[in-house]
């Protein structure tokens, strides 16, 4: 049972690393801008919780 607990800390620290480095490669080093226009068309990186808030608000 131990050794199964180990591989899977070690899969898990090994799939991490690669989620960094992958997400690195395609948002500082702009190796698929198409990534980045998908993420501006979805409105991820926009922060609209303020505007949500004021709209709340003034009901």
């Amino acid at each position: 049972m131990k050794k199964i607990e180990r591989l899977l800390i070690k899969l898990i620290i090994v799939q991490f690393i690669f989620l960094v480095v992958t997400q690195f490669f395609f948002h500082q080093l702009d190796l698929l801008p198409e990534v980045k226009e998908l993420a501006k068309y979805e409105g991820v990186n926009e922060n609209t919780f303020t505007d949500i808030l004021q709209t709340i608000k003034e009901k």
